[in-house]
Protein backbone atom coordinates (compact mmCIF):
# COMPACT_ATOMS: atom_id res chain seq x y z
CA UNK A 1 0.00 0.00 0.00
CA UNK A 2 1.58 3.58 -0.72
CA UNK A 3 -0.79 6.35 -0.59
CA UNK A 4 0.36 9.62 0.98
CA UNK A 5 -0.46 12.20 3.25
CA UNK A 6 -1.84 14.37 0.64
CA UNK A 7 -4.30 11.47 -0.97
CA UNK A 8 -5.73 11.39 3.02
CA UNK A 9 -6.45 14.93 3.12
CA UNK A 10 -8.33 14.65 -0.26
CA UNK A 11 -10.43 12.08 1.15
CA UNK A 12 -11.48 13.31 4.31
CA UNK A 13 -12.38 16.33 2.63
CA UNK A 14 -14.70 14.81 0.65
CA UNK A 15 -16.42 13.24 3.33
CA UNK A 16 -16.68 16.11 4.74
CA UNK A 17 -18.26 18.47 1.87
CA UNK A 18 -19.73 15.27 0.29
CA UNK A 19 -18.71 16.60 -2.75
CA UNK A 20 -16.02 17.02 -4.98
CA UNK A 21 -15.97 20.41 -6.54
CA UNK A 22 -16.26 22.03 -2.91
CA UNK A 23 -13.98 19.46 -1.66
CA UNK A 24 -11.58 21.02 -4.54
CA UNK A 25 -12.59 24.29 -3.46
CA UNK A 26 -11.41 24.26 -0.02
CA UNK A 27 -7.66 22.41 -1.07
CA UNK A 28 -7.32 24.91 -3.72
CA UNK A 29 -7.31 22.51 -6.46
CA UNK A 30 -8.77 21.84 -9.85
CA UNK A 31 -11.68 19.43 -9.61
CA UNK A 32 -10.25 16.89 -12.10
CA UNK A 33 -6.97 17.04 -10.07
CA UNK A 34 -8.60 15.79 -6.56
CA UNK A 35 -10.73 12.77 -8.61
CA UNK A 36 -7.38 11.58 -10.11
CA UNK A 37 -5.77 11.80 -6.45
CA UNK A 38 -9.14 9.97 -4.99
CA UNK A 39 -9.06 7.40 -7.50
CA UNK A 40 -5.55 6.65 -7.29
CA UNK A 41 -5.90 6.40 -3.42
CA UNK A 42 -9.57 4.35 -4.17
CA UNK A 43 -7.48 1.66 -6.33
CA UNK A 44 -5.32 0.66 -2.64
CA UNK A 45 -8.70 -0.93 -1.77
CA UNK A 46 -10.48 -3.53 -3.11
CA UNK A 47 -13.77 -2.18 -1.32
CA UNK A 48 -15.09 1.23 -2.09
CA UNK A 49 -15.13 3.73 0.05
CA UNK A 50 -17.35 6.04 -1.30
CA UNK A 51 -20.51 5.57 -3.18
CA UNK A 52 -22.50 8.46 -5.15
CA UNK A 53 -26.54 8.74 -2.89
CA UNK A 54 -28.22 11.63 -4.87
CA UNK A 55 -25.86 14.53 -5.48
CA UNK A 56 -24.04 13.49 -2.51
CA UNK A 57 -21.11 11.60 -2.33
CA UNK A 58 -21.10 9.61 0.55
CA UNK A 59 -18.48 6.99 2.33
CA UNK A 60 -19.30 3.66 2.34
CA UNK A 61 -18.89 1.58 6.15
CA UNK A 62 -15.50 0.71 4.96
CA UNK A 63 -14.91 4.31 3.98
CA UNK A 64 -15.77 5.27 7.43
CA UNK A 65 -13.71 3.45 9.30
CA UNK A 66 -10.62 4.18 6.29
CA UNK A 67 -11.55 7.81 7.32
CA UNK A 68 -10.96 6.99 10.94
CA UNK A 69 -7.44 5.68 10.69
CA UNK A 70 -6.94 8.88 8.24
CA UNK A 71 -7.68 11.36 11.07
CA UNK A 72 -5.22 9.39 13.42
CA UNK A 73 -2.59 9.02 10.95
CA UNK A 74 -2.97 12.93 9.63
CA UNK A 75 -2.82 13.92 13.45
CA UNK A 76 0.22 11.96 14.17
CA UNK A 77 2.05 13.83 11.43
CA UNK A 78 1.03 16.57 12.71
CA UNK A 79 2.59 15.87 15.90
CA UNK A 80 5.93 14.76 14.32
CA UNK A 81 6.38 18.53 12.84
CA UNK A 82 5.59 20.23 16.34
CA UNK A 83 7.82 17.91 17.88
CA UNK A 84 10.43 18.43 16.08
CA UNK A 85 9.75 21.88 16.37
CA UNK A 86 9.33 22.00 20.39
CA UNK A 87 12.95 20.52 19.80
CA UNK A 88 14.41 23.46 18.19
CA UNK A 89 12.97 25.86 20.73
CA UNK A 90 10.06 27.05 19.24
CA UNK A 91 7.01 28.03 20.51
CA UNK A 92 4.97 25.56 17.91
CA UNK A 93 0.77 24.99 17.18
CA UNK A 94 -2.50 26.18 14.90
CA UNK A 95 -3.89 29.47 15.13
CA UNK A 96 -6.98 29.10 13.29
CA UNK A 97 -9.04 32.29 12.50
CA UNK A 98 -11.77 33.22 10.18
CA UNK A 99 -12.86 36.56 9.37
CA UNK A 100 -15.96 38.67 8.29
CA UNK A 101 -15.05 39.91 4.75
CA UNK A 102 -14.37 43.76 5.78
CA UNK A 103 -12.32 42.45 8.83
CA UNK A 104 -9.19 41.66 6.24
CA UNK A 105 -8.94 45.56 6.73
CA UNK A 106 -8.44 44.83 10.43
CA UNK A 107 -7.25 41.36 11.56
CA UNK A 108 -3.56 41.46 10.23
CA UNK A 109 -2.64 44.23 12.38
CA UNK A 110 -3.09 42.05 15.49
CA UNK A 111 -1.51 39.23 13.94
CA UNK A 112 1.44 40.41 12.43
CA UNK A 113 3.81 41.11 15.72
CA UNK A 114 2.54 37.50 17.39
CA UNK A 115 2.88 35.50 14.42
CA UNK A 116 6.57 37.32 13.90
CA UNK A 117 7.21 36.48 17.39
CA UNK A 118 6.53 33.05 17.47
CA UNK A 119 7.86 31.51 14.34
CA UNK A 120 6.84 27.77 15.13
CA UNK A 121 3.34 28.42 14.36
CA UNK A 122 0.83 27.53 11.78
CA UNK A 123 -1.66 30.38 10.99
CA UNK A 124 -4.41 29.65 9.01
CA UNK A 125 -6.37 32.80 7.99
CA UNK A 126 -9.79 32.30 6.37
CA UNK A 127 -11.53 35.60 4.90
CA UNK A 128 -15.56 34.59 4.36
CA UNK A 129 -18.78 35.82 4.03
CA UNK A 130 -20.20 36.09 8.03
CA UNK A 131 -22.45 33.08 7.54
CA UNK A 132 -19.44 31.54 6.96
CA UNK A 133 -17.29 32.28 9.67
CA UNK A 134 -20.21 32.18 11.98
CA UNK A 135 -20.50 28.07 10.36
CA UNK A 136 -16.64 27.23 11.33
CA UNK A 137 -17.42 29.16 14.68
CA UNK A 138 -20.45 26.37 15.51
CA UNK A 139 -18.53 23.50 14.31
CA UNK A 140 -16.13 24.21 15.79
CA UNK A 141 -13.64 24.53 12.92
CA UNK A 142 -11.61 27.67 14.45
CA UNK A 143 -9.97 28.86 17.27
CA UNK A 144 -11.58 32.40 16.60
CA UNK A 145 -14.00 34.74 14.63
CA UNK A 146 -13.46 38.15 13.80
CA UNK A 147 -17.39 40.01 13.21
CA UNK A 148 -18.73 43.23 14.37
CA UNK A 149 -22.05 41.76 15.45
CA UNK A 150 -22.34 39.41 17.33
CA UNK A 151 -23.93 35.76 16.19
CA UNK A 152 -27.15 35.14 17.22
CA UNK A 153 -27.89 31.38 19.65
CA UNK A 154 -24.13 30.97 20.30
CA UNK A 155 -22.95 31.53 23.59
CA UNK A 156 -19.35 32.80 23.47
CA UNK A 157 -16.47 34.68 25.04
CA UNK A 158 -15.36 37.52 23.53
CA UNK A 159 -12.72 40.46 23.01
CA UNK A 160 -13.88 43.52 22.02
CA UNK A 161 -11.40 45.86 19.94
CA UNK A 162 -12.85 48.47 18.85
CA UNK A 163 -15.39 50.78 17.30
CA UNK A 164 -16.89 49.74 13.44
CA UNK A 165 -18.43 53.29 12.05
CA UNK A 166 -20.59 53.15 8.95
CA UNK A 167 -21.16 56.13 7.06
CA UNK A 168 -23.05 56.94 3.71
CA UNK A 169 -20.65 57.58 0.65
CA UNK A 170 -20.32 58.45 -2.77
CA UNK A 171 -17.52 59.48 -5.09
CA UNK A 172 -19.27 63.03 -5.32
CA UNK A 173 -19.39 65.29 -2.29
CA UNK A 174 -22.82 66.25 -2.74
CA UNK A 175 -25.82 63.86 -2.38
CA UNK A 176 -27.37 62.27 -6.28
CA UNK A 177 -30.71 60.83 -5.16
CA UNK A 178 -30.79 59.74 -8.63
CA UNK A 179 -28.13 57.34 -7.97
CA UNK A 180 -28.95 53.79 -6.82
CA UNK A 181 -28.14 52.01 -3.86
CA UNK A 182 -24.93 49.56 -4.14
CA UNK A 183 -25.56 46.78 -1.54
CA UNK A 184 -23.23 43.74 -0.29
CA UNK A 185 -24.58 40.11 -0.87
CA UNK A 186 -27.70 38.82 1.38
CA UNK A 187 -25.80 37.82 4.81
CA UNK A 188 -23.42 40.36 5.70
CA UNK A 189 -23.46 42.29 8.81
CA UNK A 190 -22.97 45.67 6.14
CA UNK A 191 -26.05 44.67 4.68
CA UNK A 192 -28.06 44.37 7.58
CA UNK A 193 -27.11 47.47 8.82
CA UNK A 194 -28.01 49.15 5.52
CA UNK A 195 -31.34 47.33 5.33
CA UNK A 196 -32.47 48.45 8.42
CA UNK A 197 -31.31 52.38 8.15
CA UNK A 198 -32.83 52.08 4.41
CA UNK A 199 -35.98 50.34 5.49
CA UNK A 200 -38.34 53.28 5.45
CA UNK A 201 -37.19 54.78 2.50
CA UNK A 202 -39.29 55.09 -0.50
CA UNK A 203 -36.11 54.43 -2.27
CA UNK A 204 -36.19 50.91 -4.60
CA UNK A 205 -33.32 50.89 -7.10
CA UNK A 206 -30.58 48.72 -6.04
CA UNK A 207 -27.78 46.95 -6.96
CA UNK A 208 -26.58 43.75 -5.07
CA UNK A 209 -22.65 43.08 -5.20
CA UNK A 210 -20.36 39.87 -3.31
CA UNK A 211 -18.11 41.77 -1.74
CA UNK A 212 -16.81 45.01 0.19
CA UNK A 213 -14.13 45.44 -2.10
CA UNK A 214 -16.56 45.39 -5.21
CA UNK A 215 -19.14 48.06 -3.58
CA UNK A 216 -15.84 50.02 -2.54
CA UNK A 217 -14.85 50.10 -6.64
CA UNK A 218 -18.77 50.85 -7.56
CA UNK A 219 -18.62 53.66 -5.38
CA UNK A 220 -15.50 55.43 -7.14
CA UNK A 221 -16.68 54.63 -10.72
CA UNK A 222 -19.76 56.57 -9.80
CA UNK A 223 -22.10 53.66 -10.12
CA UNK A 224 -24.61 53.92 -6.58
CA UNK A 225 -24.61 55.38 -3.32
CA UNK A 226 -23.90 52.57 -0.01
CA UNK A 227 -23.08 52.68 3.78
CA UNK A 228 -20.18 50.58 4.36
CA UNK A 229 -17.10 50.47 7.17
CA UNK A 230 -15.11 53.61 7.06
CA UNK A 231 -12.35 51.05 7.85
CA UNK A 232 -11.84 49.93 4.20
CA UNK A 233 -11.51 53.14 2.64
CA UNK A 234 -8.77 55.42 4.53
CA UNK A 235 -7.25 55.50 1.05
CA UNK A 236 -9.99 56.65 -1.27
CA UNK A 237 -10.69 59.23 1.38
CA UNK A 238 -7.37 60.69 1.52
CA UNK A 239 -7.10 60.73 -2.62
CA UNK A 240 -10.68 62.30 -2.22
CA UNK A 241 -12.21 59.37 -4.42
CA UNK A 242 -14.64 59.39 -2.35
CA UNK A 243 -16.69 61.33 0.03
CA UNK A 244 -18.40 60.64 3.30
CA UNK A 245 -22.26 62.10 2.97
CA UNK A 246 -23.85 63.97 6.20
CA UNK A 247 -26.46 61.46 6.96
CA UNK A 248 -28.91 61.47 9.96
CA UNK A 249 -28.79 58.83 12.30
CA UNK A 250 -25.26 57.94 10.84
CA UNK A 251 -22.57 56.64 11.71
CA UNK A 252 -24.19 53.29 12.53
CA UNK A 253 -21.58 51.95 14.98
CA UNK A 254 -20.82 48.32 16.17
CA UNK A 255 -17.68 47.26 17.43
CA UNK A 256 -14.64 44.52 16.07
CA UNK A 257 -14.33 41.91 17.70
CA UNK A 258 -12.88 38.39 18.00
CA UNK A 259 -15.50 36.01 19.32
CA UNK A 260 -14.88 31.93 20.64
CA UNK A 261 -17.02 29.33 21.55
CA UNK A 262 -17.63 29.81 25.20
CA UNK A 263 -17.06 26.34 26.62
CA UNK A 264 -14.09 25.93 24.04
CA UNK A 265 -11.01 24.79 25.32
CA UNK A 266 -8.46 26.71 23.65
CA UNK A 267 -4.99 25.15 22.92
CA UNK A 268 -1.74 26.70 24.73
CA UNK A 269 -1.40 29.26 20.93
CA UNK A 270 -4.57 30.14 21.32
CA UNK A 271 -4.20 31.26 24.99
CA UNK A 272 -1.31 32.88 24.17
CA UNK A 273 -2.96 34.94 21.13
CA UNK A 274 -5.88 36.13 23.08
CA UNK A 275 -3.30 37.15 26.06
CA UNK A 276 -1.03 38.93 22.97
CA UNK A 277 -4.23 41.05 22.27
CA UNK A 278 -5.61 41.75 26.00
CA UNK A 279 -1.86 43.10 26.46
CA UNK A 280 -1.28 45.02 23.11
CA UNK A 281 -4.41 45.80 21.69
CA UNK A 282 -4.31 49.82 22.70
CA UNK A 283 -1.02 49.99 21.08
CA UNK A 284 -1.84 48.63 17.89
CA UNK A 285 -5.37 50.58 17.49
CA UNK A 286 -3.34 53.80 18.79
CA UNK A 287 -0.90 52.97 15.75
CA UNK A 288 -3.27 51.93 12.98
CA UNK A 289 -6.60 52.80 13.93
CA UNK A 290 -6.78 56.36 15.32
CA UNK A 291 -7.53 58.26 11.94
CA UNK A 292 -10.78 56.81 12.25
CA UNK A 293 -11.53 59.35 14.82
CA UNK A 294 -10.84 62.40 12.91
CA UNK A 295 -13.84 61.62 10.55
Amino acid sequence: MNFTLHQLHIFLEVSRHQNITHAAHSMFMTQPALSIQLKNFQSQFEIPLVEKVGKKIQLTDFGTSIATIAENILKGAEELKYKTKEYKGLFVGKLRISSACTGKYVIPYFLGDFINQHKGIDLTLDVSAKNKVVESLKNNEIDFALVSVVPDQIEINEEILFENKLYLVHNNSKMDKTKPLLYREKGSATREAMEQYFKKSNKKKAIELASNEAVKQALIAGLGLSIIPIVGIRNQLENEELYILPSKGLPIITHWRLIWLKNKKLSPIAEAYIEYIRKNKQKIIKENFNWINSY
